[in-house]
């Protein structure tokens, strides 16, 4: 397009506005001089100009009847309501003996809209805040109207100097193509955070607590470095939380003091806090004023304990947990008002939960709008009520929240209104359906197995149905994997996971003088069994054969694949209890797992697998603690385990060796062996270096202490460290966090290790907490 042959909006408006002021003179001129005395009156109209707007709009713009008694002032007036209809450029309004003449200009039609010069937002963006449309007609106002949105565009995407400039290009038939040239800035980023009245938290520990944070050396990929306005109401939310979370019920933030640096290309953002006391639960009763609500019963139910750390969520479990057992109970419309007394001197809050009649409110009906893709009874199950049951408006807050923990939705809001009747509600949900699959090709490198290719899809709302379905090829240097997995999470109406996985590999390792071919399907089962424990069932298909088995590898390796192909098929269990389910102390928490599988088939076996773990935050949240313990127990009826089905402890579970590094070992062929049993307790400390916490850059120590033991059926073969032979490593850490996910980098240091054990001072892994 040719910008040259256009002209600048500004100017046209310029003189599309003088020429309005000259024509609205000369109507006034045309008509004071023989109406100023007397009214005038006019028995026929003329209208020139006009190509599109018909005669009867444009006299129905002017208000005037034809033989009305009309004076100066009113022609003035028609004239102004012409011109206000937008849809003309000029307007003159005069008299001609016993006619009104009414010129105008129209304005043109837009022929097509246009956004040049822009690079970094795409057009598709940008256009969907243009109101000014192909063949309607173009007005002035709306072109700015436009121009301020696209800029706000920018704005709200850090790029607050960008300048658009509108621009009108004339073509033949009175239409013009509408150009929005862009200039493009650099992005305004947030250069610092800071707060005044902290006392108990650094200021990097809040900064960590924000949506927004500082510019850093991933400016270009971390998009939360730029302002957005709508964002500090997100980050005062979120400290707020922090803070009461923590016991600081007085808690407020002040105000958010955000100011430009002198070049406009930065920000400045300052939280001024009111931190307030620490208070801890004091006394802790309850209170019924119904009949049928037994308090003591009530009081039981509790988990709030007095002495601990006071947080609003404990407060609101254990009055969800309340209202809940009323509803199991039978006992309609109860309400639990907490009622909160304040202990200053004591710094405690007393709670008196006061179990009360709510109003009879009802459940009319629940409206769903939005969901274009997603199935209506995906959100129905995130209801505990259904239409004719009590209304419950914390049940109503706490469905919104799980409607929003599905990740399905960019925006969900759920509100109550008022039904057919006084004691009728209708609950309104309304969403805006997100994306929810993805497809990646990649590259991946693990020590173990070395560099490797990646295709996966996933899909977390699989036919809106609200499944997830996960399809992934790899293939390493050693291995290849073909993996599938999918899972409805309300099976058959309830909180019941069903899921189905099936996985198959075989790997080519020229180190371990033998291959594997495996295969296995596992249909499963995981349901609730308490608020923070699940359990998990499942039945096993699984098929394992060892091929290419060299005459040099270990006699016990090539003993068990005389046996062939094995296939097993077993049944078991996972119980896990998992403190963060709850959130309620969001300092400490803590893990439990344990699980049992039993086999028959081509062998009989039972496999139990445990793991116990720990995290904490002290000196300020600064520095986190972690320790975890696990072992496993492989325990055969008959024909013994192979080596494809025994332990190798990798760096997941014991750092500073490489795979297989440690554990039983043939003495003749070197070979690694695996074990029936294992053991590893870990500890470790994370904790800041003084880098910019933009970076996403922190330090740690870490212990591991462990072995491998028990290979089964020697055959008569000279085993090494066959029993238990524990080993020590220490090591510290380099924690990223990075664009493509958390990384550890690890160097190690084994402190007691086997001569024949593989080491390795340095490994690269995922972070992962337990």
């Amino acid at each position: 397009m040719n910008l040259k042959t256009g002209y600048a909006l500004g100017r046209s408006t310029s003189l599309l506005r003088t020429v309005a002021v000259v024509s609205f003179v000369g109507a006034v001129s045309g008509v004071a001089g023989p109406t100023q005395a007397q009214n005038f009156a006019f028995n026929d109209v003329a209208i020139n100009g006009n190509q599109r707007v018909a005669d009867g709009t444009i006299l129905t713009f002017a208000g005037i009847a034809r033989g009305e008694q009309v004076t100066a002032g009113s022609v003035n007036d028609a004239s102004q309501r012409i011109r206000e209809s937008g849809l003309f450029s000029e307007v003159n309004v005069r008299t001609q003996g016993n006619t009104l003449v009414i010129d105008v200009v129209e304005f043109p039609t837009v022929n097509r809209v246009n956004i040049e010069g822009n690079s970094q937002v795409r057009d598709a963006q940008l256009l969907s805040v243009v109101r000014s449309e192909p063949r309607r007609v173009y007005t002035p106002t709306q072109a700015e109207a436009d121009t301020a949105a696209i800029t706000e565009v920018y704005a709200s995407l850090g790029r607050i100097n960008a300048v658009v400039t509108p621009r009108i290009i004339p073509l033949s038939d009175n239409r013009v193509d509408l150009v929005f040239e862009v200039v493009e800035s650099g992005l305004t980023e947030v250069e610092r955070i800071a707060f005044v009245g902290n006392r108990n938290f650094s200021e990097s520990r809040l900064r960590r607590v924000l949506e927004t944070k500082q510019a850093g050396i991933l400016r270009q990929v971390i998009t939360r470095d730029t302002f957005a306005a709508d964002r500090v109401a997100v980050d005062r939310r979120v400290l707020t939380d922090f803070y009461q979370s923590r016991g600081y019920a007085d808690f407020q933030v002040q105000n958010v003091d955000v100011a430009l640096t002198r070049e406009r290309d930065a920000y400045l953002m300052t939280f001024n806090v009111q931190e307030g006391q620490q208070f801890k639960f004091g006394n802790i009763s309850v209170s019924s004023a119904i009949p049928e609500a037994d308090a003591e019963v009530f009081r039981a139910a509790l988990k709030t304990r007095p002495g601990a750390v006071y947080t609003p969520v404990s407060l609101e479990s254990d009055i969800s947990r309340l209202e809940l057992l009323a509803t199991r109970m039978g006992i309609n419309f109860l309400q639990v008002e907490p009622r909160i007394t304040r202990d200053d001197r004591n710094l405690q809050l007393n709670v008196e939960f006061a179990l009360v009649r709510g109003e009879r409110i009802f459940v009319e009906r629940i409206d769903i709008e939005g969901n274009s893709t997603t199935l209506d009874r995906v959100i129905r199950n995130q209801f505990r009520v259904v239409e004719g049951d009590p209304f419950n408006p914390r049940e109503v807050r706490e469905s919104a929240e799980r409607i929003r923990a599905l990740g399905f939705f960019q925006n969900a809001a759920v509100n109550a209104r008022e039904g057919s009747g006084p004691n009728q509600v209708i609950v309104d949900v309304d969403v805006e359906e997100g994306p929810t699959g993805s497809l990646s090709f990649g590259a991946n490198y693990n020590t173990d197995v070395g560099l490797g290719l990646l295709a996966s899809y996933g899909q977390d709302n699989f036919l809106g149905r609200g499944q997830s379905l996960d399809v992934q090829v790899s293939t390493a240097e050693t291995n290849r994997v073909l993996s599938l997995s999918f899972s409805e999470p309300n099976f058959l109406g309830r909180d019941l996971r069903a899921g189905f996985a099936m996985n198959y590999g075989t790997t080519d390792n020229e180190n371990a003088n033998f291959d594997t071919e495996s295969f296995t399907l596992r249909p499963s089962l995981n349901f609730p069994v308490s608020d923070n424990g699940r359990l998990s069932t499942y039945y096993s298909f699984n098929y394992e054969d060892l091929t290419d088995v060299s005459t040099t590898v270990s006699e016990i390796i090539q003993e068990e694949a005389e046996r062939g192909a094995v296939s097993t098929n077993s049944v078991g269990y996972t119980y896990s209890f998992d403190s963060r389910r709850a959130g309620i102390d969001p300092v400490t928490s803590y893990v439990f797992r344990f699980g049992q599988e039993f086999g028959v088939g081509d062998s009989n076996f039972v496999k139990t697998t445990a793991l116990a773990a720990v995290e904490t935050q002290v000196l300020s949240e600064e520095v986190t603690l972690r320790a975890t313990i696990e072992g496993g127990s492989l325990d055969y009826a008959d024909n013994d385990s192979r080596v494809t089905d025994r332990y190798f402890l990798g760096s997941r579970l014991m750092r500073g060796f490489d795979a297989g590094g440690i554990g039983p070992r043939d003495a003749d062929t070197g070979d690694a062996l695996g074990g029936n049993k294992y053991a590893v307790a870990r500890l470790e400390a994370e904790f800041p270096l003084g880098l910019p916490e933009e970076y996403g850059v922190s330090g740690g120590l870490f212990l591991d202490h462990g072995s491998v033991w028990d290979v089964g059926n020697t055959y008569s073969a000279d085993v090494l460290y066959n029993d238990f032979t524990a080993r020590t490593v220490v090591g510290a850490t380099i924690f990223w966090t990075t664009p493509i996910g958390p990384l550890r980098f690890n160097f190690t240091e084994a402190l007691d290790a086997q001569d024949e054990d593989e080491t390795k001072s340095f490994d690269v892994t995922i972070s992962t907490s337990f």
